[in-house]
């Protein structure tokens, strides 16, 4: 059994490149796997602190559990918004949709 820093590295840089992808990036797809990026390093430290602090406990793993299920949610929201906008502006581009009037 490793370390708990074994597990908190990988989800720090996980979680680092999805802040620097979504600050980054104007396409609104690419800004949305950065977000699940970020997402999904904050469920690995749900995972590994549940694991370590209360390790006969499920707490961590049915929030975890619960956070994807949100995400997945949030994800088809938002990839519907992102069709109705290219729909309508013909691009997925940040900097075009601020310019739109509706």
């Amino acid at each position: 059994m490793g370390t708990i820093i074994w597990y908190l590295i990988p989800a720090l840089v996980m979680f680092c490149c999805g802040v620097y992808g979504f600050m980054t990036r104007r396409n609104m797809i690419a800004m949305l796997i950065s977000l699940e990026l970020m997402l999904n390093a904050v469920d690995i430290n749900f995972v590994v602190f549940n694991r370590y602090l209360y390790p006969g406990q499920l707490d961590g793993m049915m929030f975890t559990l619960f956070a994807i299920a949100i995400a997945a949610a949030e994800t088809a929201l938002a990839i519907a918004i992102i069709i109705n906008i290219y729909r309508s502006a013909k691009n997925i581009d940040v900097r075009d949709v601020t310019r739109m009037k509706f």
